[in-house]
């Protein structure tokens, strides 16, 4: 079964507040299996736009991905977020398949 990833991109207008929203999304991240690839790490932005902090997190499917998202949990955890950040978040399956040669 193919693995599940969020990627996501945001910008922060208020620090103390969004740490609230990072307190709250532990639960859900943990109840449905997620873990952190790359948080908020240094970046290089080459090509397109960037925002100022950015994540990549593995949840163990693609299943398991949607289902935080849609989790209650998590929703209640969103509306933390929603006045001081603008975030763009995609859910991915993970590739299987050969890789090119």
């Amino acid at each position: 079964m193919a693995k599940g990833y969020w990627i996501v991109r945001v910008d922060i207008t208020d620090q103390e507040q969004y740490k609230a929203y990072m307190a709250a999304n532990v639960g859900p991240f943990k109840k449905h299996g997620a873990r952190f690839l790359a948080r908020a790490g240094r970046l290089e932005n080459p090509e397109g736009t960037a925002r100022s902090r950015n994540a990549v997190i593995e949840f163990p499917s693609y299943e398991a991905a949607l289902e935080c998202w849609k989790s209650p949990e998590y929703q209640e955890a969103i509306k933390l977020r929603q006045s001081v950040s603008t975030l763009d978040l995609v859910i991915i399956e993970g590739y299987e398949d050969p890789q090119p040669s």
